[in-house]
């Protein structure tokens, strides 16, 4: 499971380069990463996507394929080849890294044969409305994977395999969502849309015998072959709840170990968080879509932003130990699906408030550690140029602090609108305590209590220069400039 204490990092974004050298960047970077107190790594996809050696990895199609066989036109992944990527994870866990592989089970994309089959249109926008007859389509759904034979599997993919898809042949122009011959969509999906069972592709029929065991299987040879830590789920709101709870059950048992699992079930309102996470018993954790969307609307608002509220109607505020906190991810970056930017002002404190804190799981994401450049079309459907800023310098500075006095009590002081502070009060391992004052207006202070009397703190950021001493009673007025964070520890 999570690694008291850990700290985990996206290590890719959308737009890293096609190059094949992410798994090789990885194995140069990891004990430097280990240093500064990253204990696990969300990796991308490994498998062959539809596009190739160009795809991120959501366009699946052949999960055997971790960059060892000629389809979709390369043999390598857009991250690189299998043997790139298995000794890029036994390094990382060398260095005391945990890994975890990004899966997305929802879905397949890139068929190699076309097939005919009866279906019922529905709408796109509304999947309990049905638009058309029942009829005969023509679509993409055998799966032959020609490049790899029946090396590994030999099960081949038709369409009694999936329930439901959005091409037709006979009629390429209409917008619509097939449901195939005999199915139905899922229950206990997210209700968007009506429902919510279809993303994309070849929706997987998850009550499908085959599906169920060949996706099982695949489970536990992804474990031996590469030796995972644990998985972080795509697109979970569109797969039935229960899937996920049964399908790590069976692989945690196969594999002999407890093995970690995250879903991504991007969705603002954090009830339809509660019930996946009642479904699935509290086995597989979830990113808090809810505070990263706080933070959005917080880094837009400037100062009119009333602090106090950051962490209302969130999942690390309800059930922390649930809760992997993010500020960015590769769907919500600049010109992405989900686009949903956190200002460059406002990343500071936004990873203040997940990685200085006693709750959540925090997440690191590759574009802010590292910075980006980039360049693609917009939802307004114009070329833009994107930087990201890099924010490594202040983010390891908090990984510091996170390992050397993020301990303790935690005393909150959410008192005022602008300006927020807490303290950790350390414990007998790691004595000193800490100050944080951040504030999304002009320069903040605050009175806090660090357990420390008449001790010297100074401001790790580097942000203010003149220290601060606590009184008798280890008291002292912290405070931080204007749009910035401050994190004050002990002097010596």
């Amino acid at each position: 499971m999570a690694d008291m204490n850990g700290v985990m990092m996206q290590y890719f974004h959308w737009y890293c380069p096609d190059d094949g050298s992410l798994w090789n960047q990885l194995s140069d970077s990891a004990e430097e990463l280990a240093k500064v107190g990253i204990t696990s790594l969300w990796l991308p996809p490994a498998y062959k996507g539809t596009g190739g050696g160009m795809d991120v990895g959501y366009g699946v199609y052949d999960l055997f394929d971790l960059g060892e066989f000629d389809q979709k036109g390369s043999v390598r992944t857009k991250y690189g080849t299998k043997e790139e990527y298995l000794r890029a994870i036994k390094t990382a866990q060398a260095a005391g890294i945990r890994i975890y592989a990004d899966v997305v089970l929802n879905h397949k994309l890139g068929g190699d044969e076309e097939e005919e089959v009866e279906a019922t249109p529905f709408n796109p926008d509304n999947r309990n409305q049905v638009i058309g007859e029942y009829q005969t389509i023509k679509a993409w759904t055998h799966f032959t994977f020609p490049g790899r034979g029946d090396k590994y599997s030999s099960m081949k993919w038709h369409w009694w395999h999936f329930d439901a898809i959005d091409y037709n042949a006979y009629n390429a122009d209409e917008n619509a969502i097939y449901l195939l011959k005999g199915k139905e969509f899922d229950r206990n999906t997210d209700l968007e849309k009506g429902n919510f069972d279809y993303l994309m592709g070849c929706d997987l029929d998850m009550q499908h015998p085959e599906v169920q065991g060949e996706l099982k299987y695949w489970g536990e040879w992804y474990v031996d072959t590469t030796g995972v830590d644990g998985f972080r789920f795509d697109a979970v709101k569109h797969v039935a709840a229960e899937f996920f709870y049964d399908w790590m059950a069976h692989v945690s048992h196969y594999a002999e170990r407890e093995l970690f699992a995250v879903g991504e079930y991007w969705s603002y309102e954090v009830e339809a968080l509660h019930s996946f996470i009642e479904a699935t018993q509290g086995r597989v954790k979830l990113f808090d879509a809810p505070l990263h969307y706080n933070f959005h609307v917080a880094s837009q608002s400037g100062n009119s932003y009333d602090m106090r509220q950051i962490f209302d109607n969130t999942l690390v505020q309800h059930q922390p130990a649930l809760a992997v906190t993010l500020t960015e991810n590769h769907d919500s970056q600049p010109l992405q699906s989900l686009e949903s930017v956190v200002e460059p002002w406002f990343k500071p404190l936004a990873y203040a408030l997940i990685l200085l804190r006693r709750e959540g799981y925090p997440c690191i994401f590759y574009g802010d550690y590292y910075g980006a450049h980039y360049q693609d079309t917009g939802n307004d459907g114009n070329e833009h140029e994107v930087w990201m800023d890099c924010h490594k310098w202040l983010i390891d500075k908090f990984l510091f602090a996170r390992q050397a006095y993020a301990y303790g009590e935690q005393y909150d002081y959410f008192d005022h609108a602008n300006t927020l502070g807490w303290t950790r009060l350390g414990d007998e391992e790691h004595p000193g305590g800490m100050a944080v004052v951040l504030s999304n207006g002009g320069d903040g202070t605050k009175w806090m209590e660090v357990g420390q009397a008449n001790c010297t703190y100074i401001d790790l950021t580097e942000h203010i220069s003149e220290p601060v001493t606590t009184n008798d009673q280890g008291w002292a007025e912290f405070r931080c400039n204007g749009g910035s964070v401050s994190v004050w520890v002990p002097a010596s």
